[in-house]
């Protein structure tokens, strides 16, 4: 499955909760809070001062090794 800027972080930690490990890498130590559930990828990114592309790509390679 690949995902994309517009997921929202809460469907991108029910797909596949290993991915905690790379969002709270980056500074998303969030993850638990109701804000963070609802807000897409692209938007967490623009707070915490990420490229949201090198994000996904990240995310997706993890996610293809996965399966």
């Amino acid at each position: 499955m690949k995902i994309t800027k517009e997921t929202l972080i809460g469907e991108l930690l029910r797909i596949n909760e290993g991915v905690a490990p790379i969002l709270m890498g980056i500074g998303m130590h969030c993850l638990g809070c109701p804000a963070s559930q609802g807000e897409s990828i692209a938007e967490a990114c623009m707070v915490h001062g990420v490229d949201p592309d090198e994000l996904v790509k990240k995310i997706n390679d993890f996610l293809e090794k996965a399966e």
